[in-house]
């Protein structure tokens, strides 16, 4: 039997029809303003899935640049609020001139941290939820944190610098075979282990301290792949981040706390860039029984976005109501 093939924006456009109160050629897909280079990845999709109402509250729990945030808080209009988390102070202090006049209120927090959240707020349930867990276009631009393969800045990863210790900590500290293991459960790299290895025979001559030096000592454990897209430094890179930053950790605490921020009825939509998140989403979205699927295979950006955005390339869109129990 075929494998069903996984639908397009344009094809589930009948069922997710937008209320953007016009045609979607006239919406503005750009950068929020000149305090980023972020474009935010289906946005035209996100909207469809969330459709917000004027007067409704919606939780953006990945700020980043701020374009999700900036197209909600339009739509909830001045009787309305959307809340936006972010662990970054960077994307904070970059949104709260973009988003000067709009009915927003910026957190600096994980968004496994939203229950906390509302309640300091003193919000009760709101209307509609979602994540982005895309890096935004900022962080990699950003060579003194150390996303770019080709920063010369410290190796670092983390979304905030004042939280938890740096990648180069753990590149220069780990056991071989932990860090082995990291690698491989994280960066799903199957080259894990000759990775750690020379790793550490680097770190006994010295400390790995940037990150273009850890991406040419991974490249040279990583065979070259005809079909190969992706650098092939990136796995070891993916898993370094989510380690240092907890993120599967997170993901798999707000999945389980979704229901007690989220009105039944609410939607929730959720962008994933890899499978280890993909993955942690589905299965939420299909055992948990405060969520009903909304989507059954995830929604991927079309073409026309892809070559607007190619990070947009690897993006799965998963959509959820909830429900009572």
């Amino acid at each position: 039997m075929q494998e069903e093939k996984e639908p397009s924006a344009a094809e589930i456009s009948e069922n997710l029809e937008p209320q953007l109160g016009g045609s979607l050629e006239n919406f503005d897909f750009s950068p929020s303003g000149p305090h980023t280079v972020h474009v935010p990845v289906m946005l035209r999709e996100i909207m469809a899935a969330l459709d917000p109402q004027p007067g409704q509250v919606i939780v953006d729990g990945t700020l980043g640049g701020a374009g999700h945030t900036r197209a909600l808080a339009e739509k909830v209009g001045k009787d309305g609020l959307v809340i936006s988390l972010d662990r970054d102070p960077g994307a904070i202090e970059r949104a709260e001139a973009a988003l000067k006049g709009l009915p927003v209120i910026l957190a600096e927090s994980n968004f496994s941290e939203l229950q906390e959240v509302l309640d300091e707020i003193k919000v009760g349930k709101v209307d509609g939820m979602m994540l982005d867990l895309g890096l935004s276009s900022d962080q990699l631009a950003d060579r003194e944190r150390g996303f770019s393969f080709n920063s010369d800045g410290p190796l670092d990863l983390r979304f905030n610098i004042n939280e938890g210790k740096p990648a180069s900590h753990l590149v220069n500290t780990m056991k071989e075979a932990n860090l082995a293991d990291l690698i491989y459960e994280y960066g799903e790299e199957r080259f894990s282990r000759r990775i750690a290895r020379k790793i550490c025979e680097v770190r006994r001559e010295r400390p790995i301290r940037t990150a273009n030096e850890l991406a040419e000592i991974v490249r040279r454990c990583v065979p070259r792949s005809p079909h190969e897209t992706i650098d092939r430094a990136t796995r070891t890179f993916q898993a370094l981040r989510i380690a240092v930053n907890g993120e599967m950790q997170a993901l798999e605490k707000i999945l389980r706390e979704i229901p007690y921020c989220v009105r039944p009825g609410g939607k929730v939509a959720i962008l994933s860039f890899h499978s280890l998140e993909d993955r942690r989403v589905k299965d939420a979205f299909r055992e948990k029984p405060f969520y009903r699927i909304v989507n059954k295979k995830p929604i991927l950006a079309d073409e026309e976005e892809v070559a607007r955005n190619p990070r947009s390339r690897s993006a799965k869109l998963r959509i959820a109501e909830i429900v009572e129990e």
